[in-house]
């Protein structure tokens, strides 16, 4: 029996297991615990796809098994998050039970966003759309800045209603929009060839440094901010 071909599934198993504990979290409006939880299931569904290559042991199998897990840890948690956001929300749409729900067009657009990854060939290197994690970590980080966050504006903005909706849409839209966006990954030890990439990670350590969790979605708006001026500038 060869142990290692199931390592990576292994691990992406406990990158599910990750999500449906966040999503127990969630449900109990601890949002701090529930982050960490897809942290850590963003970390593990990393490290399945090393340990795969590693062993080179990829196999369909895996693949499915990956884009599953990811569809609860970075799908269905966010939109969870974005449901209990609209629910503590003030009443802008009026007190219709309906409404909270469409914090799952976020689930939604993450389903669509996995299924249409697995086959696409333009992706090996590179994104096109935004990642499920990277959403995710952006969706989960606004219940933290309410709680984090000193300022009454930010409190209004983020928990008015027409701003969630605003927020649901752009999320749902930026997984799947043909927008080429850079990879983290540095394949080569040369500041010239991984320049966005250095400059980048500095700006996002610093952001977190002194914004702490506010820093978490302005350094995904960055990401996506950065990747379209390189399209439209620094790549020519």
């Amino acid at each position: 029996m060869n142990i290692k071909k199931h390592i990576p599934n292994l691990i992406t198993l406990i990158n599910l297991f990750c999500g449906c504990v966040a999503i127990v979290y969630v449900s109990q409006n601890n949002y701090l615990m529930a982050f960490y939880m897809v942290c850590l299931g963003i970390f593990f569904d990393f490290f399945d796809g090393f340990f795969a290559r590693l062993f080179k042991v990829s196999s369909p199998l895996g693949l499915q098994l990956d884009s599953l897990a990811d569809m609860v840890t970075s799908g269905v948690t966010p939109g969870y998050v974005m449901y209990s956001m609209f629910t503590n929300s003030a009443h802008e749409f009026g007190t219709h039970p309906a409404i909270p729900f469409l914090g799952f067009i976020i689930t939604l657009g993450s389903c669509y966003r996995l299924a249409n990854f697995n086959i696409d060939t333009r992706q090996t290197d590179s994104f096109i759309g935004l990642p499920t994690p990277a959403n995710a970590l952006f969706i989960l980080s606004l219940p933290l800045v309410i709680s984090f966050s000193d300022s009454l504006m930010v409190l209004e903005i983020l928990t008015n209603q027409w701003v969630l909706l605003v927020i649901t849409l752009c999320s749902a839209y930026i997984l799947n929009a043909e927008i080429p966006l850079f990879a983290l990954k540095i394949k080569k030890f040369s500041f010239k060839e991984n320049a966005l990439q250095i400059v980048f990670l500095i700006i996002s350590v610093l952001m977190i440094v002194f914004l702490q969790y506010i820093a978490i979605p302005l350094i995904i708006a960055f990401y996506v901010l950065l990747s379209i001026i390189n399209n439209l500038f620094l790549k020519k």
